[in-house]
């Protein structure tokens, strides 16, 4: 019997959608296909039309199906890392002479390659407030583009952009939308329901949820953007082994849970730090005070994120003394995963957009909040912020 999962909830397709049980041994668990070629049947008769696994794999399909279940897309399609699949969106839907609208907070490996990849290969780019409507409309205005580029809420700045609203405005003036979904996972956020056209995530983070896998996804409605996806990920190669993919299939069936306790430790922790004279600003869209809370509050479901970013009121030092003085969060790159990680995002993961107009402020300090006891957290932080003095 085939489930239909139109009818189900995120839960219950995050654990069924392309896991059928093994059909020769009734496994619950479908194998991990380690091979890279498969036997064929006579010249070019292809048993279920595998050849090379950089091609296609079993296990890589089936984290595609539920990747696209649980997103509520068409089509998946799993990545070697996140910056593997925006290079390969990017390469299949645009050509020399097209302009990017680029947020002015996104993460700066993101940054990297559009302005160090993507400009020399005749890619125009522009940076812009998307959170602010007006600013876009004025760039559009401006200029023609082919995409614009979203990141809500973006990295480390946390700002939230109106999906509905930027989407509906930019479909006006002719232009794609792509919402990098990483921050908010398939959990909080569905953009394809809100107009934008494809989403893009580093499944590395909140999906793959244990800091053991390395990998990038992208979800999309269109049918010839998928086409064109899949035939330069088999062209270039950029494709995750069938064990990442086993590991990500395994990251989304508890994504639910961990993203739900992820939402309220950040929120506990947001609010904690928001009380104490040595943070001069709390960055995280579940406070009422932050300036995109409405729109947050309106466009997620059932919590805000994971991640919280604070300003030290005593500036750089204290901040990097912080980073360094924590003995639960560990001070790592990354997030997403169920331990807690601190970074100083000036001097480690938006390193390259210094003396750029994404430039971050130096005392600034991103919190990934993992999944551990929420007052262990807090406890931690108090006396990481009482070394700072």
């Amino acid at each position: 019997m085939t489930i239909d999962f139109t009818a189900t909830q995120l839960a219950t397709r995050a654990i069924h959608a392309g896991q059928e049980p093994d059909p020769v041994t009734g496994a619950v668990v479908p194998p991990l296909y380690l091979t890279s070629t498969y036997k064929q049947d006579g010249v070019g008769n292809l048993r279920k039309g595998y050849d090379y696994t950089r091609s296609g794999n079993p296990t890589r399909d089936s984290f595609d199906a539920q990747l696209a279940a649980i997103e509520g897309g068409r089509y998946a399609l799993a990545f070697s890392s996140g910056l593997a699949a925006i290079d390969v969106l990017l390469r299949s839907t645009l050509k020399p002479g097209d302009r990017i609208l680029l947020g002015d907070d996104v993460y700066g490996g993101t940054y990297r390659l559009l302005s160090k990849v993507f400009v020399p290969w005749g890619i125009g780019l522009d940076v812009v407030d998307v959170s602010n409507i007006d600013a876009v409309k004025e760039a559009f205005e401006d200029s023609d583009y082919a995409v614009i580029w979203v990141e809500t809420p973006s990295n480390p700045m946390l700002r939230v952009t109106d999906i509905e609203a930027v989407s509906a405005l930019a479909h006006a003036h002719g232009v794609r939308v792509v919402v990098d979904n990483t921050f908010a996972s398939p959990v909080l956020q569905h953009p394809l329901e809100l107009g934008a056209d494809d989403v893009v995530y580093s499944t590395t983070k909140y999906i793959g949820g244990h800091s053991d896998v390395v990998g990038g996804a992208i979800v999309t409605n269109d049918e010839a953007t998928r086409d064109a996806v899949a035939f330069l990920q088999n062209s270039a190669g950029a494709v995750p082994a069938p064990f990442d993919s086993w590991l990500q299939t395994r990251g989304l069936k508890t994504l639910e849970l961990r993203v739900r306790r992820h939402s309220a430790n950040a929120l506990a922790v947001a609010e904690h730090l928001a009380t104490l004279p040595e943070v001069e600003r709390v960055l995280y869209p579940g406070l009422e005070s932050h300036p995109g809370h409405d729109i947050a509050a309106r466009q997620m479901h059932g919590g805000f994120g994971g991640v919280v970013s604070v300003q030290l009121a005593a500036g750089r030092e204290a901040a990097l003394k912080f980073a360094e003085s924590t003995e639960i969060f560990t001070l790592a790159e990354s997030l997403g995963g169920v331990e807690s990680l601190i970074e100083h995002p000036a001097a480690m993961t938006h390193a390259s957009v210094a003396g750029t107009t994404l430039q971050v402020p130096d005392n600034l300090i991103r919190l990934s909040v993992g999944i551990e006891n929420a007052d262990d957290l807090i406890a931690d932080l108090d006396q990481a912020l009482e070394r700072t003095k």
